[in-house]
């Protein structure tokens, strides 16, 4: 094998498991040397695809033969844990998981230190925040192309909110260039705040963003359902897709829109491993290489989480304020069982003949 290719280790091949070593083995500069799973049937077909011999049914007995340059971590949830420390402690360069990050504020503290302490680059995976047109915008703003920021606004953060919400709070701290320090909010329906996920839980109220924006929050859908932030003349609006800016007045005052010119293939044309996923990975691997910053890191996983709880909390505490960092590292919140079991252990099981018709994942 060429030694100038990263070792890449899949631990964990369902559906997600299976789009991200797709991904992977199209690269030209990596290489899936190892493969973690413990579905004895599903670990064989997605050996067979990929051409990989090296299979195990655990990360543990993965670690004893091989240590990799890379391992991408997309087991359940709850095996994240115990699975980042695992390679962490072994050595791994670089160790990437994906959403939501734990279930329990210090199982996110844990992995985060496990990784600082060893040099480990800790990445967070398949978000929005990782697509090229979000990291252009933001740095756009950050240039002064639009003005100074004054407002912001997340639409439709309901539903999952530690899980698929962690899309929306990692884009919102990315265009606004800030980190939430504060949350007031209230659920609904009230059945959805007596359980321990987040499953069907919507959330409405206000960030307080560290730049001293107040950042209104929405649990259903307006007429957008993602982030919004503006300044005193332009407008930019990301809704699951590369952002939307306007810039400027009409006559009638109305905003206008403005081609932002990303230079990019049109987004709806890329195929499937070109999208977000594709880009996180690229930038994973030139921080593992040179030491910047993921598109997404570790911190970032922790952060969302530690928002969702907060607001939980607020909730059920009378909506009172709650301000960041928590200071009770146990608290916890649940994502979706599918999230936090996976499909097999949900009523979604993947038969192997599956895994050699491969289909990116919804």
């Amino acid at each position: 094998m060429d030694d100038s290719k990263h070792r890449v280790a899949i631990i964990g091949c369902g559906r997600m498991g299976q789009y991200y070593a797709d991904v992977y083995s199209r690269r030209p500069d990596t290489k899936i040397v190892a493969i973690a799973e413990y579905n004895d049937d599903r670990r064989k077909a997605v050996g067979e695809r990929f051409g990989v011999s090296a299979l195990y049914k655990d990360v543990e007995s993965l670690l004893n033969d091989v240590v990799p340059d890379i391992a991408a971590i997309i087991t359940p949830t709850k095996y994240y844990r115990d699975a980042v420390v695992a390679c962490a402690e072994a050595g791994v360069k670089g160790i990437s998981t994906d959403k939501p990050i734990a279930a329990r504020l210090s199982d996110a503290d844990e992995m985060v230190s496990a990784c600082e302490k060893r040099g480990a680059i800790y990445s967070g995976g398949n978000l929005q925040r990782a697509i090229p047109e979000v990291q252009d915008t933001a740095e756009r703003i950050r240039a002064g192309e639009f003005g100074e920021l004054i407002g912001a606004s997340v639409h439709a953060w309901g539903g999952e909110i530690s899980g698929g919400g962690c899309q929306h709070i990692a884009v919102l701290t990315l265009l606004a260039g800030a980190r939430i320090d504060e949350v007031i909010a209230w659920g609904t329906p009230p059945e959805a705040l007596e359980q321990d996920h987040d499953g069907g839980l919507l959330i409405h109220g206000r960030f307080r963003l560290s730049s001293g924006i107040d950042c209104d929050v929405f649990g259903t859908p307006t007429p957008c359902r993602g982030v919004c932030v503006w300044s005193q003349d332009s407008l930019i609006q990301w809704d699951w897709a590369p952002p939307v800016i306007f810039k400027g007045f009409d006559r009638t005052g109305a905003r206008v829109r403005i081609d932002p010119g990303f230079g990019y293939e049109p987004y709806e044309q890329r195929d499937g491993t070109e999208k977000y996923l594709s880009h996180s990975i690229s930038r994973f691997l030139a921080a593992v290489k040179t030491g910047s910053e993921p598109a997404v890191s570790g911190d970032d996983l922790r952060h969302a989480l530690e928002v969702a709880v907060a607001c939980k909390r607020s909730a059920t505490h009378g909506n009172t304020p709650v301000g960041l960092p928590l200071e009770d590292r146990s608290l916890t919140l649940y994502p979706s069982a599918y999230r936090w079991s996976g499909g097999d252990q949900t009523g979604n099981p993947q038969p192997a003949e599956d895994a050699l018709r491969f289909v990116v994942p919804k």
